[in-house]
């Protein structure tokens, strides 16, 4: 136990004053920093939650209790207070799917913004930490713009978006997080009256008004896969980026910008894509300081040559 315990102590000395000054209560903390330890630990104010990546098989080599005892040791945290949960590789909107029927929420502070998370009832959070510095990038730059947030979750790059001025439009199919989105946005205090949330298979609402520019910032985040009953067909980011990202486009104002974001790894952008538009990758800027993992999205910035 005291191999992890003096890893994770070392991990938050490091993020602990970094953290307090940006304001952010929901970080990660470790991140299969040691091979014994094949975990995730995130940190949401003063829950802990624990992503089991190990082979639960092999009960010999389980030292879960370990990081256990090394949270409560150094936090004091009560046992209700840490949350554990085993991530597997996901396909199509597992992800998404009710794990639990906790329903117990409670709220995070990211800088600028107000987050309602709940670490128990899904697979994630209703927070993506690994968005962070997009959130940030958005806020910046979106003063008075229109802003559309396809894909959009739980809507935390919107309320960014409309705290920095922006005129929001957030689509996604699930009502159940664009109910959790507009619950963000009055946890912000934002007016609704000047913000749209749109219940729509995305693909379906892109063929709809493609070619109606009518936003100047987009932010795009496909699942890497989808088969959703919702879905008369399958979805795939790789295979269907072309047709994603040039519907996206026929959408932006003149001197517009699509941020095209995904979890898949290894992916690669169409050379076509890269023919057509004027392309720059902004992953490693978009990656959080507190991810090791430097592969846990890729992101683009596109825009008309």
């Amino acid at each position: 136990m005291q191999m992890i315990k003096n890893r994770l102590e070392k991990n938050y000395k490091k993020l602990k004053s970094w953290a307090e000054r940006a304001g952010i209560q929901a970080y990660r903390l470790y991140d299969r920093d040691i091979p014994e330890y094949p975990f995730i630990v995130d940190i949401y104010g003063e829950h802990f939650l624990i992503y089991d990546k190990g082979d639960s098989r092999d009960v010999e080599k389980n030292h879960l209790p370990h990081v256990v005892e090394a949270l409560q040791a150094l936090f004091k945290a009560d046992e209700s207070k840490i949350v554990i949960k085993k991530r597997e590789r996901q396909e199509g909107l597992k992800q998404y799917e009710k794990l639990d029927q906790k329903d117990q929420t409670f709220t995070v502070k990211e800088s600028q913004a107000t987050f309602k998370v709940n670490l128990y009832d899904y697979l994630d959070t209703g927070l993506f930490l690994d968005h962070r510095p997009m959130r940030q990038k958005i806020f910046k730059t979106v003063n008075g713009k229109k802003f559309l947030n396809l894909f959009c979750y739980t809507g935390s790059v919107s309320v960014f978006a409309a705290l920095a001025g922006a005129k929001t439009t957030s689509v996604d199919m699930s009502q159940t997080y664009l109910a959790w989105a507009q619950e963000n946005f009055a946890l912000n205090n934002i007016p609704a009256d000047q913000h749209s949330f749109i219940n729509a298979n995305v693909l379906e609402w892109l063929d709809r008004n493609q070619g109606k520019p009518a936003f100047d910032v987009i932010f795009l985040d496909p699942p890497t896969f989808s088969n959703s009953k919702k879905m008369t067909d399958s979805f795939d980011v790789e295979r269907d980026q072309e047709l994603l990202v040039n519907e996206c486009m026929s959408m932006l104002e003149p001197g517009g910008v699509l941020y095209f974001s995904n979890n898949k790894r290894k992916f690669h952008l169409s050379p076509a894509i890269k023919e057509q538009y004027k392309v720059r990758d902004i992953t490693e800027e978009s990656i959080p300081q507190d991810f090791h993992d430097k592969k846990i999205h890729v992101c683009f910035e596109i825009r008309a040559l």
